[in-house]
């Protein structure tokens, strides 16, 4: 009888491994904040500034702050966002986004398209 026991908290103890694995795991898996759109390519601030028209037809993930509005027309608005260190970008955000609020101070995440001028214009985007 005591094999049979000391068989049984061997179950018991492998299970209880098992679990403390599977909940270590899970938060470590989860731990880490999910990223919006992390599949696209950041958008590389100085490689725009050289040349934007190069980068034409591209799409890229640009991460920052609203600084101000430029320009608002009924089909567009233009915001200044500043990126990285400080460093304004325009960002045209088409109609289809009327109905975000979009105002100084608040940080974006953008999918942006870099249109035939070579100004980012934004497919989706989403408030941190």
């Amino acid at each position: 009888m005591a094999r049979r026991r000391q068989s049984s908290n061997t179950h018991w103890v492998i299970l209880a491994a098992v679990v403390f694995i599977a909940v270590l795991g899970s938060m470590l898996f989860f731990q880490g904040e999910a990223k919006p759109f992390r599949a696209i390519p950041e958008l590389d601030i100085k490689e725009y500034r050289t040349n934007a028209k190069s980068l034409r037809g591209n799409v890229y993930r640009v991460q920052g702050e609203v600084d101000s509005q430029l320009d608002w027309s009924p089909n567009v608005r233009f915001f200044s966002v500043l990126v990285g260190d400080d460093d304004p970008l325009p960002v045209k955000v088409p109609k289809k986004f009327d109905g975000v609020n979009i105002q100084k101070g608040q940080k974006f995440i953008f999918v942006v398209d870099i249109d035939d001028e070579g100004i980012p214009t934004a497919k989706e985007m989403k408030k941190v």
